[in-house]
């Protein structure tokens, strides 16, 4: 059974309806035990053979077991009910260790209860037998010792039985107390006990059977005819058949519960569902499985919430490199796309408005660059103030990078302009150093090389807004360099206005706008304003 809905806490009594349940079962189990008792006395045990006054002895018998069984059935019964009682919790100015102290009885109560119940049928039977041996001696010394075999196949039968049972019955109670912590004890019956008592129900005590009754018909040959054999192997095979069976499929019914719970919680995992839990409801090594899983199940939910803070920091394929163990110092040369989107007039806005507005402002203007770079491939490498570095081509390849950042930009100009903001964005390609620059116990994902700068300064030039050519573009400018390494569908959508001598290089850079920005008119630069006013 799985699922998030147990309960939070230790139970603070055991449900009466579980008690009332593992009474009957306890109930049901002796009367298993006295109808093989009686079965083993009428067809096994030689009375004729043993006593010279066989209506005596068996008489005496009777009445002892008329006596004694209903004596220690409510003897065990009210010992059984007494221990399956949790102290009562603390009161509400409780301090926190009387609240922990009464957990920690709870949970003694419900996860030994079994074992208790097992030894309190245990007690009369094991008192039993030394009663009626005592009874049978003053008959004969060989009618005690075989009614005294007799009862203590009937107690181990019973004690077995009666253990799986209230196993069974207690799960509710276990699974409330692993809820709060996962199971630690030790000490308690596992697996190999629990498969120990089937094969003791199931070939152990029925072959110990065969083996007096063999041993007792050779003795007593005159006594045992063949039909007398027949019929007690018959019996001996029924109790084997019958009991074996219970015992058996009541031990395979929570192993295969406890394993089945654990394959379709690893289904959903597998799927995806990271908010799968297993109810940890089995005291054995099964409960260890079930818990082990939940712990498992947490620490992926938690890598995978590290993974997305990760991803939200430095961008999932970074992150999905470092997660792997394949992030060190140092960079190598690839062929990257870049762009840099710089915000128009965010310095006279923190000046005039609210920190909380200016921060609202640039929140929206980050989703939109965000949207546009990993629609198209790309991830935001850096966020500088009012700034954005996207890049496309690291760390994980890309078909086109080129074409990548271009389309982003023509796609981010017309995010922004709906949205109110005005940005440069520019966007250049080329050979760079991709990797992680800083110091081993602290250091980033970053692109360094001339394709940056590029990027950087062609910004700087759309901000401004004019090329002085007499052609115009709003905000977005791109290196022929970016062009050339473009596919063609993309390319053709960029058109070459000018060549500039950038801030800091050496060589002039041809400066391309998308086409439907071109216009053939002149313009006049307001720079003070770093805004286009047409005329």
């Amino acid at each position: 059974m799985t699922g998030a809905g147990a309960h939070e806490e230790a139970p603070h009594q055991v449900a009466w309806a579980t008690k009332v349940l593992v009474g009957a079962l306890v109930v049901v189990s002796n009367v298993l035990g006295a109808a093989i008792l009686v079965g083993l006395a009428a067809w096994v045990l030689p009375f004729r053979a043993l006593v010279d006054d066989e209506t005596s002895a068996l008489r005496a018998n009777l009445v002892l077991l008329g006596l004694y069984a209903p004596l220690a059935g409510l003897a065990a019964f009210g010992f059984g009910w007494a221990w399956l009682r949790v102290p009562d919790p603390p009161g509400p100015a409780a301090g926190a260790e009387a609240v922990a102290r009464h957990h920690r009885r709870a949970r003694r109560v419900v996860l030994r209860a079994p074992v208790r119940l097992a030894v309190v049928q245990a007690v009369p039977w094991t008192i039993g037998v030394g009663l009626f041996a005592v009874v049978d001696a003053a008959y004969s010394t060989t009618l005690a010792l075989a009614v005294a075999c007799m009862i203590a196949l009937g107690g181990i039968a019973t004690v077995t039985v009666a253990y799986r049972c209230s196993e069974l019955a207690l799960r509710r109670e276990v699974a409330q107390v692993f809820v709060r912590e996962p199971p630690t004890e030790r000490g308690l019956p596992g697996v190999a006990v629990r498969s120990l008592g089937a094969w003791v129900m199931g070939t152990g005590v029925p072959l110990l059977g065969v083996m007096i009754a063999a041993g007792t018909s050779l003795v007593y040959a005159d006594y045992f005819t063949v039909d007398r054999l027949g019929r007690v192997t018959l019996v001996l095979a029924s109790m084997a058949f019958a009991v074996g069976f219970l015992v058996t499929a009541l031990s395979s019914t929570s192993i295969v519960a406890s394993v089945t719970a654990v394959r379709r919680a690893l289904r959903r995992v597998e799927q995806g569902d990271l908010d799968t839990v297993v109810e940890v409801s089995d005291t054995t090594e099964l409960g260890l499985l079930q818990s082990g899983f939940n712990t498992m199940v947490a620490g992926l939910r938690e890598r995978d919430r590290m993974r997305e803070l990760f991803g939200r920091q430095v961008g999932r394929d970074v992150a999905d490199a470092a997660m792997t163990g394949t992030s060190e110092l140092g960079g190598e040369v690839r062929e990257v796309a870049v762009l840099f989107v710089d915000l128009v007039g965010s310095t006279a806005l923190a000046a005039t408005r609210p920190p909380t507005e200016v921060v609202e402002r640039l929140n929206v203007f980050f989703t939109e660059v965000v949207e546009a770079v990993e629609r198209h491939g790309g991830w935001v490498n850096k966020f500088q103030g009012d700034a954005a570095l996207a890049v496309f081509g690291a760390p994980q390849d890309v078909g086109d990078a080129a074409a990548g950042a271009l389309a982003t930009a023509r796609e981010l100009a017309g995010r922004l302009e709906r949205v109110g903001a005005h940005a440069g964005i520019g966007v250049s390609a080329g050979e760079a150093v991709a990797g992680n620059v800083g110091d081993a116990r602290r250091y980033e994902y970053t692109v360094i090389g001339d394709p940056v700068n590029e990027a950087a300064r062609l910004c700087d030039l759309a901000k401004r807004g004019a090329a002085g050519t007499g052609s115009s573009w709003r905000g977005v400018v791109a290196s022929g360099a970016a062009l050339e390494r473009a596919g063609d569908e993309e390319a053709r959508r960029w058109v070459v206005v000018s060549a500039e001598r950038l801030r800091g290089r050496i060589a002039d850079t041809e400066v391309a706008v998308p086409r439907d920005h071109h216009v053939g008119r002149a313009d006049r630069v307001d720079h003070a304003a770093g805004e286009v006013t047409h005329r």
